[in-house]
C-alpha cells in the first residue's frame, strides 16, 4: 500500500481545496497510514480511501490558510513552489518523527503545516 499511497499523496498535491479539516489526530492518521500493507490491492480498503481524503482536506487547508496569509501581505505558514515534488515515504518519515505525545495533539492538517514549513520555509524564517 505504500506504493498506492504514495499515489494517493501525490495526487493530492493536484487537488484543489477540499472541505472542512478532518477532526483526526496526526497520531491516529499515522498509526493508520503505518498498518496499510505494501501491495497493489491496498487502494481496495476503505481505509485507504479515508487517509487519502485526509490528505487531500489537509494540503487543501494549508494551501488555503497560505494563500490567505499572502492576501493579506502577511508571512505564510511556509512557501512551497506552486509545484511540489512530493516523495510520500519521506512525508510519512516526518510525520512519524513528531513524537508521539504532540502527534496526539495535533491534527493532520498540522503535521502537513509543519511538514510544509519544515520542506519550504520562507525566506527570513528559520
Amino acid at each position: 500500500m505504500r506504493t498506492i499511497l504514495i499515489a494517493a499523496l501525490a495526487a493530492c498535491l493536484v487537488a484543489g481545496p477540499a472541505a472542512a479539516q478532518s477532526g483526526t489526530t496526526l497520531e491516529s492518521f499515522v498509526t493508520r497510514a503505518n498498518r496499510i500493507p505494501l501491495n497493489a490491492t491496498a487502494m481496495l480498503r476503505p481505509d485507504a480511501h479515508r487517509l487519502k481524503g485526509e490528505v487531500e482536506r489537509a494540503f487543501g487547508a494549508v494551501r488555503t490558510e497560505i494563500r490567505t496569509a499572502r492576501a493579506a501581505g502577511q508571512t505564510p505558514p511556509a512557501c512551497p513552489p506552486e509545484s511540489i515534488e512530493l516523495n510520500p515515504r519521506q512525508l510519512l518519515a516526518y510525520l512519524n518523527g513528531i513524537p508521539q505525545t504532540r502527534r496526539q495533539r495535533m491534527s493532520v492538517t498540522d503535521g502537513i503545516r509543519a511538514w510544509m514549513a519544515s520542506s519550504y520555509p520562507c525566506p527570513g524564517q528559520a
